[in-house]
């Protein structure tokens, strides 16, 4: 898909076909071609692609595989000698589908923080028992705006066995009564990284895609003792709780990752619809806030945060049959049936 804020050029993905291992592929419009045959084609040029095996394998040495990839795609489409194969003929898999880390900014939309802090009513806040509703808004604005200036980051992580396919279902754990949605733009890292200065954390950036960070809202917070505070394990890494695809758009195909426009439908209804222009903290503030923090590697995954418009928000949660659906401007779409746990114990 293109358009005003991408550029023509490709996107990669993991696939499979008839029960058979799922392989590395480049996609232009509705057609895939195997990483493997690209490499071939490469070799016979003088040109050497490594890590055409996985996705994931691939970023590790991304700089130089995503040129050499540019190259023998364009000398293969000259030369009319790319085995193409429909999209539709394949089950698409998330496209890495087991990085090494996978971190999550919470509370990063200026709107959705701004209405979350308007609900909790005066006299949440010291100093707001006394403010109307203007002025409750006005002050959780100007609480926001002093954040993303001088405040950092609010990240946690989330474990890799939570990962499945754009398309594939969304099982609801038997022990959650409130599974909620949080569409999110993600951040595929391309190099390693530590200690990045935000000026230059677009050089570490591979490409994008979409993730639904699915959370158990009932489970976040520790029951015994709450002094524990929040438990990410239980509310956020159920398997199945994060939709990651359908595809790795490489950074150089999008031209402005903060104006991208974030939209979940839920059984065909609108519930999130939102510019990544709201981000209290932009990417490359995230970028240089979590390098600072911790090592950065090659196929790491930072969701960066889901705008207004959660279940929470509307007091309807997911359900047994619901059906999501969600898009990320030039990035492609999901749709992830939900299902209901079924277990012995």
């Amino acid at each position: 898909m293109t358009d005003t804020h991408t550029r023509t050029g490709f996107k990669l993905g993991s696939f499979s076909t008839a029960g058979a291992p799922a392989f590395a592929g480049l996609v232009q419009g509705d057609r895939v071609i195997a990483l493997h045959a690209l490499r071939k084609l490469a070799e016979a040029k003088g040109l050497q692609l490594s890590g055409s095996e996985s996705v994931f394998a691939l970023l590790q040495n991304w700089q130089a595989n995503f040129a050499v990839l540019s190259e023998a795609l364009a000398l293969g489409d000259q030369a009319g000698a790319l085995d193409w194969v429909p999209v539709s003929s394949l089950k698409v898999h998330a496209p890495v589908e087991l990085p090494r880390q996978i971190f999550c900014t919470g509370a990063n939309y200026f709107k959705h923080v701004v209405d979350i802090l308007v609900s909790m009513g005066p006299g949440a806040h010291p100093g707001t028992a006394e403010m109307t509703p203007a002025e409750l808004r006005a002050y959780a604005e100007n609480m926001m705006r002093e954040r993303a200036t001088s405040g950092s980051p609010y990240v946690f992580s989330k474990l890799l066995s939570a990962v499945t396919g754009p398309y594939d279902p969304v099982i609801l754990p038997a022990l959650a009564s409130q599974p909620d949605w949080e569409l999110e733009l993600a951040i595929v890292i391309g190099k390693p990284a530590r200690h990045v200065r935000r000026e230059d954390a677009a050089g570490y950036i591979a490409g994008y895609t979409i993730a639904n960070d699915i959370t158990s809202r009932d489970l976040i917070w520790c029951k015994e003792p709450k002094a524990m505070g929040t438990d990410w394990v239980s509310s956020k890494s159920s398997p199945t709780f994060l939709p990651l695809g359908p595809y790795l758009v490489p950074a150089a195909f999008v031209a402005d990752p903060q104006q991208l426009q974030i939209v979940l439908k839920l059984n065909g209804e609108v519930m999130q619809d939102e510019s990544t222009s709201d981000m209290i903290f932009d990417i490359a503030r995230q970028i240089e806030y979590i390098s600072s923090r911790v090592q950065l590697w090659p196929g790491d995954v930072i969701c960066t945060g889901s705008p207004a418009g959660n279940g929470i928000h509307f007091g309807r949660f997911l359900r047994d049959g619901d059906v999501m659906e969600a898009s990320i401007t030039g990035l492609g779409e999901q749709r992830n049936p939900c299902v209901a746990e079924v277990h012995d114990r």
